[in-house]
């Protein structure tokens, strides 16, 4: 065996040392180390609440993502609209509106902006209710328009020397339940035409408002019926006839609460009703004028003076409103309507930014035996018979013993006296005189002779006075009625009474 030297045992180690190293690396070849990090996906904005007050306002949102598309929307809110609903990558602005809030509430909305790959940004919308200059309603003069004196140009006198007989459509839009809830057909323009048609140029229209709120919490009423009177003042207007419009009984609660303990509550509903009313239908011209209310029970000074800031209210609503409202005549009702009341408890008129353009009314049911009641009482019995040349010789004890002509002429006068004659004309808003048709033979002629020649005196008298007559008319066609119209075909039923409407005035 041959024997190998150091030298070459050490070139054979060093040659299996780099077969070895070769083979090492190519069995486990080291891959590179990657440099580049991860995208991180962002959605942000420029606010996460946004604060509006009352009246409609706008707020710009700046959106940045670096996700190819994102959607922004609402939580079903109708009072919240956004410029736009969608967006790709970069830098977006999006204006968000809030609508006015009528509503003494405050509110709150989300809008949600959402995109893949990143969490949905929440932004809280909210909106403070409206400011209440009396502290219970909302302030419904939102929109004041400067005075307009077109078609305004005469005062409250050249009005009612323009005013010859009035009709009133009663038990309708008072009614409470529904228009037709007491009986009458709805008001139709073919009624009013024939009205016209008949010698009546005015027409007082009582109404109800409390019942058609939309929003009791706020005092507000639905547009529906703000239109729905709002058309019957069109039917009336379109035959130049003058419109009496006001706020009737309508449960009571102003009539039956004129005292202090509620005094603020009344004069806020009352102020937040005539707003809405005024505004609604500020655009008529003079033949249209408001009434502060209908029968307004007072005794005495102390409601006399409740009655009276009620009364201002409705003047001070109905002004600020603006337009043609500036310079509207307006109606202030005396205590109960009653004429010996007003005489001795009226002594104090609201005041009025307009000049020459306030009216006072009264009513005339005397006497109440014969104009209204219907079953004796303890303290009366029922009058059947009034007046000089018609009273009773067989049924004596039906005919009036007070409240015949010297009383109707002496109440007239004192009205006259009080107002008409320092320029303040005054409305005879309602007066009637039942008929009882369960009378029977010369009894019933009697009565209805008597009736008649009451109505052509009360008319008589008014015109002679300078008061303004506008017959009661509920609608009754039978026992204790008094309607003069049949409203289901528009025709004249009480011919009789109609004629002596009439014949009063000449």
């Amino acid at each position: 065996m041959k024997t190998l030297n150091n030298k070459t045992i050490i070139l054979a180690l060093v040659f299996i040392s780099q077969i070895g190293l070769f083979t090492c690396s190519s069995d486990s070849p080291t891959e590179k180390e990657s440099t580049e990090e991860p995208i991180v996906y962002t959605l942000t904005s420029n606010a996460s609440t946004v604060d509006f007050q009352s009246k409609e306002s706008s707020f710009d949102v700046t959106i940045t993502t670096n996700v190819d598309s994102w959607v922004m929307s609402t939580s079903g809110t109708s009072w919240i609209s956004l410029s736009k609903t969608s967006g790709v990558s970069g830098t977006s602005v999006v204006k968000i509106t809030a609508l006015a809030n009528t509503s003494i509430s405050p509110r709150t909305s989300t809008v949600t902006i959402n995109a893949n790959k990143v969490n949905a940004v929440k932004i809280t919308i909210n909106q403070s209710g409206v400011a209440s200059t009396n502290g219970i309603y909302p302030d419904y003069n939102t929109n004041p328009l400067p005075a307009n004196a077109t078609g305004m140009s005469s005062t409250a006198t050249q009005i009612a020397a323009n005013i010859s007989l009035g009709w009133n459509i009663g038990n309708s839009l008072e009614a409470i339940g529904s228009e037709t809830a007491w009986g009458n057909p709805k008001v139709t323009k073919a009624l009013i035409d024939a009205v016209k048609a008949n010698g009546f140029n005015a027409v007082r229209i009582p109404c109800a408002w409390n019942q058609y709120m939309s929003d009791a919490t706020n005092a507000k009423i639905k547009t529906e019926w703000l239109n729905r009177v709002k058309e019957v003042v069109q039917y009336c207007t379109d035959n130049n006839m003058y419109v009496l419009l006001n706020i009737h009984w309508d449960s009571g609660w102003l009539e039956n609460n004129i005292n202090e303990a509620n005094k603020t509550q009344v004069n806020a509903k009352q102020k937040a009703f005539w707003e809405q009313i005024a505004t609604h239908l500020r655009d008529f011209d003079e033949h249209l004028l408001f009434a502060s209310a209908n029968e307004p029970a007072v005794e005495n000074a102390t409601e006399m003076s409740v009655l009276t800031s009620y009364h201002q209210t409705f003047i001070n609503a109905v002004r600020s409103t603006g337009g043609k409202n500036a310079y509207r005549t307006l109606v202030v009702q005396g205590p109960s309507t009653d004429i010996e009341k007003t005489n001795n408890l009226m002594n104090t008129l609201p005041t009025d930014t307009a000049s020459n353009r306030l009216m006072v009314e009264v009513h005339y049911y005397t006497p109440y035996q014969f104009a209204l009641m219907d079953v004796d009482a303890s303290w009366g019995k029922m009058f059947y018979y009034w007046g000089t040349g018609y009273h009773s010789i067989t049924d004596n004890t039906r005919n009036a013993t007070w409240g015949e002509e010297t009383d109707l002429k002496n109440y007239f006068k004192s009205m006259k006296t009080k107002f008409i004659d320092i320029g303040i004309p005054v409305i005879l808003g309602e007066f009637a005189a039942i008929r009882r048709t369960s009378l029977t033979g010369t009894n019933l002629q009697l009565h209805l002779d008597s009736r008649a020649y009451y109505l052509k005196t009360v008319v008589k008298e008014s015109k002679a006075n300078g008061l303004l007559p506008f017959y009661w008319d509920a609608g009754g066609l039978g026992n204790n009625g008094s309607g003069i119209f049949n409203r289901n075909t528009n025709t004249v039923f009480d011919t009789q009474a109609l004629t002596a409407l009439l014949e009063g005035l000449n």
